[in-house]
This record gives C-alpha cells, sequence and structure tokens, in this order.
C-alpha cells in the first residue's frame, strides 16, 4: 500500500520517489482520492526540493495517461503544435495555428487558462461571443477536419490529473517550478498525439523563470521529454522583457491579432508579427512541409500575406460557434466601460520594463483571476505604446488601460508607475529571438 503522507514525507525530505509512487500521486489527482491538502503540499515538496529527469519522465507519463489521449487516425496529415511558457501579451497561438494549417500540417492545440501574471489562451477565446473551448475529442477532431486546426481546453477525461494539478499550482504558489512546468506542458501536448511540438521558452522580467539558466534547463527538459516519447521537439528560447505586441488582456489580444491576419503592420506588433512567423515555420518544417526552418518561415508569410491564415482562422473560431461579426470590426467590438491613459511623469527614454508587473496590472483590471473558477472581464486589459529604447516626452500616454469596474485602475496605475522606468539615456532592447535548443 502506498499512502499520501508518506510519499509528501519522503518527497520533503529530499528522496527520489519510485514510478509507482508517481503514479499514485497522479492517479490520485486525477481521480480525486487524494485530498487537496495533501496534493498541495506535495507540490510544494516538489517545488522545493525538485524532481528527477526520471520524475519528470515518470509524472508526464503518468499523467498523460490519466485519462483519454487524442488519435488521429486516418487524418492524413502531420499533427503539430506550439507552446509558450507563458508572457504577458503573448498570443502568437491565433497567429501560428492558422498559419501551419494553410501549409497543410494538423493543429491540435490544447491550451489553458491564466495563471499568476500571464494570460490564458482560453480566456481569451472565450472574449469572442460564443467561442467554445470545452469541446469532446470527437467534436475537436471534425473541427480539425473542416479547417486544419482547433484550439480547446482540456476535456473533463483529458489528462485530468493536470487540469487539478495545474489549479493547485496557481493557488499555492508552486507555479515556477521547472520540472513542475514541464510535466504539465508536455502530458498535455503528449495527450494531444502530437508528431511534432515547437516550445516557446520565456525568459526574462515577464517570465516565469525570470534566470536564463532556468529557462534553458526547462528547454532541454522539454525537449529531452519530447523526443523520448517519440516526438520530434524544438525549443526557441525568446525575450520577455517586455509585452508582446501592444496589447494584453483578452478581447485586445484577439483584435491585434486579427490585424495581423489581415496583413496590417503596425510598429509596436512587430515583435509579435516576427516571432509568430519563426515559431510557425518551425511547425511547418517538423511538420514535414518545408526542409528548413527558414523555409518554413517563408512559406507561413505568404500564407499570412495572401489571407489563408485568416481564412482558417474564421473557419475554426466559426466551427466552434464564435460569432464572426465580432471579428469583422474588432476595433468596434472593443467596449468597456472604463478607459484611462497613463502618462509619463518626465521625458527620459524607455530604460526597463518590469514585464511581471505589468501582467500584475492586466490581472488587476480584470482580465485575470485571483481564485479557480473566478470570470474574467472580456474587455479588460491595457495597450502599451511604448518599446524599450524609446524616446518619452513628459505627459506623453505610456499606456491605455481598459476595465469594468472604475476601482480598480488604483492598483494597476501603482505597478505600471513600478514597472515602467524612464531613464536619461537610450537603451538597446534584449534580442526577441535567443537561442534554438533541438535533441
Amino acid at each position: 500500500m502506498i499512502h499520501a503522507i508518506d510519499v509528501i514525507r519522503k518527497k520533503r525530505d529530499g528522496a527520489e520517489l519510485t514510478s509507482e509512487e508517481i503514479r499514485f500521486v497522479a492517479e490520485g489527482a486525477a481521480r480525486q482520492t487524494i485530498p487537496e491538502a495533501q496534493l498541495a503540499a506535495w507540490l510544494m515538496a516538489a517545488w522545493i526540493r525538485g524532481l528527477s529527469r526520471r520524475e519528470v519522465a515518470d509524472l508526464t507519463a503518468a499523467m498523460r495517461y490519466s485519462g483519454e489521449v487524442f488519435e488521429h487516425a486516418g487524418l492524413g496529415k502531420s499533427t503539430v503544435d506550439k507552446h509558450s511558457t507563458g508572457g504577458v501579451g503573448d498570443k502568437t497561438s491565433f497567429l501560428v495555428a492558422p498559419l501551419a494549417a494553410a501549409a497543410g500540417v494538423a493543429v491540435p492545440m490544447i491550451s489553458g487558462r491564466a495563471l499568476g501574471h500571464t494570460g490564458g489562451t482560453l480566456d481569451k477565446l472565450e472574449s469572442i461571443p460564443g467561442y467554445r473551448t470545452q469541446l469532446s475529442l470527437a467534436e475537436a477532431r471534425a473541427v480539425m477536419d473542416l479547417c486544419g486546426a482547433t484550439i480547446i481546453g482540456q476535456t473533463k477525461n483529458l489528462v485530468p490529473a493536470d487540469r487539478v494539478l495545474y489549479d493547485l499550482r496557481d493557488r499555492t504558489g508552486t507555479v515556477e517550478s521547472p520540472w513542475l512546468i514541464c510535466a504539465s506542458i508536455m502530458s498535455k501536448k503528449l495527450a494531444a498525439g502530437l508528431n511534432g511540438l515547437v516550445l516557446d521558452v520565456k525568459t526574462g522580467s515577464g517570465a516565469f523563470l525570470k534566470d536564463p539558466k532556468q529557462s534553458r534547463f526547462l528547454a532541454e527538459l522539454m525537449v529531452e521529454t519530447g523526443e523520448r516519447s517519440g516526438t520530434r521537439t524544438a525549443a526557441i528560447m525568446t525575450s520577455m522583457d517586455q509585452p508582446l505586441g501592444r496589447m494584453s488582456g483578452n478581447w485586445i489580444e484577439i483584435w491585434e491579432s486579427v490585424e495581423l491576419l489581415r496583413g496590417e503592420r503596425h510598429p509596436l506588433s512587430e515583435d509579435l508579427r516576427e516571432l509568430s512567423l519563426v515559431l510557425a515555420g518551425w511547425m511547418i518544417h517538423l511538420g514535414g512541409k518545408a526542409a528548413t526552418p527558414g523555409e518554413g518561415r517563408a512559406i507561413a508569410e505568404t500564407k499570412l500575406e495572401d489571407g489563408s491564415g485568416l481564412r482558417i482562422f474564421r473557419e475554426m473560431v466559426a466551427a466552434q460557434g464564435g460569432d464572426l461579426r465580432a471579428l469583422d470590426e474588432p476595433e468596434k467590438f472593443h467596449q468597456p466601460k472604463f478607459r484611462r491613459s497613463f502618462v509619463a511623469g518626465k521625458a527620459g527614454y524607455f530604460a526597463s520594463c518590469e514585464c511581471e508587473l505589468v501582467g500584475w496590472a492586466v490581472q488587476r483590471l480584470g482580465a485575470g483571476r485571483e481564485k479557480a473558477g473566478e470570470p474574467v472581464a472580456a474587455h479588460a486589459g491595457l495597450e502599451i505604446k511604448i518599446k524599450l529604447g524609446d524616446r518619452v516626452e513628459r505627459g506623453q500616454v505610456l499606456a491605455e488601460l481598459f476595465t469594468e469596474e472604475e476601482s480598480r485602475f488604483a492598483e494597476p496605475e501603482a505597478l505600471l508607475r513600478r514597472a515602467l522606468v524612464i531613464g536619461n539615456e537610450a537603451v538597446t532592447p534584449p534580442a526577441l529571438i535567443g537561442e534554438i535548443i533541438t535533441a
């Protein structure tokens, strides 16, 4: 017999758990036979003591097979996905999924909700009236058969162990663990039955893992875990030292993505456009539709410019119940009850950004949640008006804030005063795309 208290104590004391003990934890989470308090204690012990690579592999496998898995027999296409480790304004999913699908690969994307200071892909999609994220696997397969891509949440029976542990991590301060992040991400992605996986591993002030060494360790861990399972995996290290693009929130991130899919260009969205093309290029390459990632990027840009990506995104939204009228004029659909400009107190240069604080400002405006199950405000968030290195004048608008409750402005404004640092000298922003890690 295995007892939860013994497993907690063993990990608390720094010992390595057996494969059977790891499965016991995953099954206990999935079947809810281990109380939340004990799961929370085990998560904290794992956060503090860490997990061996064998424990991570065992936990990933146990979570992956804790419920049903996505089968793609008869699809006739390679299945490829992308996952980001989380950031502020990170909306690449809405671009890369349709662009890769337009190039001929299938994209079964299983996504999550807001976690800590970062936004949630599902929360953003649900700001489209009628869009359904909770599809059965059969329904998701039908959407993929129609347009080549689907973005859904975990079903009740798909990786149920992670669904429970993911929620607990957000509520117990155990998010920032490379071992737990790896097992959470990879269990969901591998349960999707992927042939290829591209990982966008964030580092910098807005990432969960701010230390580049920790971020690189996570990237290596996930690539190794994916390759062990038979899924071709690549990780791209990217900077999260300022918000990606210009919109951070829920609906406004859909708005910015649709603008780019229309072929529109905006100076403050160029980083989002470039990163999306690079990620989509790798997806197309791993899916066997391009000989190199560079060739894949060129294909992705063609699909962006000829409107194929927008067509597939609209088809996916419609197939999942979304009202396309919102996408026709996204700027007019944005109707928050309250808006406020955040202005510079002095002249100078945008010298540095505590990007995590920007994420918390977005969350406190109502775009994120503090407790599991809380609703989020579709139109809450902010539009950043500057990028690192820009010249700033006193009284210049640095950001536009949106919320449904006027009382919410005070704390986000205080956070932004700390986050957006105006200095006396121009700075060179960090490179957006860094090292690429493969097996």
